[in-house]
């Protein structure tokens, strides 16, 4: 089987060839092609990727194209994980935003909308391109903003594609290692949009565990979530929001830190990767040098709202996500092989959330086999979640509309109607930050 990646030269395609090559059983992956418009980048992740199989007999074969067609002819799944803009685009959301004094992140809030702008039009290109070249391939996006481009893509490609994303899973394990229990065969009753979701329950058999973390004060404090949100909010709020919910409920906190910090987390990463990307080639050992920029990464991952909720360094145990490259190998396996599987995965609503329409992409649990995914029941997002979840989706939808359209007034409308954005002339005034900062928003016109 054919696994192509578009975005082949990123930093982390090393975890997803790490799970294949973890992945001995019949009916695996034995081809990668990875895929990316700039050949430098896809020329040091090739040679990673081949110091990381040095050991391995039956290592999947890799190749690397620049041409999209070619990549994509025979592909039996289809690995989405680009970024429009590269990380210095990231840089400058992040700036301009808090120029205006709000947030700027990657996924939520002006920067979010800015980065949905610039990637949707590409999103939607890419998805035209795999029904024409690759129509039978399933397509695993973990392109961000998640929700909105699997929303993008769904348009053209219908259920063959699917968004993963590794914080819930991450979310849920923390919480089952804190109250004591296993993991692998929980139900976990989880719903929301991608990094805008609550996990409401967590099920042994017939037995919810979550009130266990409730109901004792060192354990709601001890992980990560708890150490951010703090033990009186979760218990005003009677569940664990995603981490991303932290911009929400302490946005002035957030913004605050991200303005006092001497880089933003774009800049540090950009800072990062350029010089990984410079030296790699030169190297013997790409891949341990590869694990040790990985590493310093993960370690910094939300520094600046841990330091300023008093939740101090990350500890080890926190730092182990839900891994996207194990969600996106699951996903595989339950769809190629008929192994059925239950994963969180960003999917058509249908009638799962009724806060939503059908054609909504949500976050949810959802059981999956050869037929592709199903969402399962869930608990109903109420009041502050579903109006939360409600606003966030229509600014998702504006933005569609202005990638489509290519509406400026359109895309005005996605910022000043964002929770985290505070009034029309700031969303005026970011739009034509953001157009001034990247070209690949020139075609939104008056």
């Amino acid at each position: 089987m054919q696994l192509t990646i578009l975005g082949g030269g990123g930093f982390r395609v090393p975890l997803v060839y790490g799970a294949l090559l973890r992945d001995h059983a019949p009916g695996r992956i034995t081809e990668v092609v990875l895929h990316d418009v700039d050949a430098a980048r896809l020329s040091a992740i090739a040679k990673v990727l081949a110091d990381q199989a040095r050991d391995s007999a039956d290592a999947p074969v890799v190749r690397a194209t620049t041409d999209l067609d070619e990549a994509l002819r025979g592909a039996d799944f289809v690995f989405s994980a680009i970024r429009v803009g590269g990380l210095a685009g990231r840089a400058a959301d992040e700036r301009i935003a808090l120029a205006e004094g709000v947030l700027g992140q990657e996924t939520v809030g002006a920067g979010g909308v800015a980065y949905g702008l610039r990637t949707v039009p590409v999103a939607d290109a890419i998805a035209r391109r795999i029904k024409a070249v690759a129509p039978g391939a399933w397509v695993i996006n973990f392109t961000n903003p998640a929700g909105l481009v699997t929303e993008a893509m769904a348009r053209h490609l219908g259920e063959r594609v699917i968004g993963i994303c590794d914080s819930p899973v991450g979310l849920a394990r923390r919480v089952a290692r804190t109250v004591g229990a296993d993991p692998v065969g929980l139900r976990l009753d989880y719903a929301g949009l991608n990094h805008l979701g609550w996990l409401h329950g967590l099920y042994e058999g017939e037995e919810d565990v979550l009130p266990r973390l409730f109901a004792d004060d060192a354990l709601l404090t001890s992980f990560e979530e708890g150490k951010l949100f703090g033990a009186d909010w979760l218990r005003s709020l009677g569940s664990v929001p995603n981490e991303y919910l932290y911009y929400y409920y302490f946005n002035r906190e957030a913004v605050t830190a991200y303005g006092h910090a001497e880089l933003t987390r774009g800049a540090f990463l950009l800072n990062q990767q350029e010089r990984f990307y410079a030296t790699v080639a030169d190297r013997d050992q790409a891949w341990d040098a590869w694990d040790r920029t990985r590493a310093e990464r993960e370690a910094t991952y939300m520094s600046e709202n841990r330091e300023v909720s008093g939740a101090g360094e990350r500890a080890a145990d926190d730092m182990e996500s839900g891994g996207y490259e194990n969600v996106a190998l699951a996903l595989m396996r339950a769809i190629a092989r008929d192994e059925p599987a239950t994963l969180i995965l960003n999917v058509r609503n249908g009638a799962s959330l009724h806060a939503l329409d059908a054609e909504a992409v949500v976050e949810v649990p959802c059981h999956v086999d050869a037929s592709g995914p199903r969402p399962l029941p869930v608990t109903q997002l109420t009041g502050h979640e579903a109006g939360l979840v409600s606003a966030v989706k229509a600014v998702e939808r504006c933005v569609l509309e202005a990638a489509e359209a290519g509406s400026a007034r359109a895309a005005v409308k996605a910022f000043a109607l964002h929770p985290l954005v505070d009034s029309v002339q700031v969303a005026r005034r970011l739009l034509d930050g953001y157009r001034g900062a990247h070209p690949g928003l020139a075609y939104l016109r008056p």
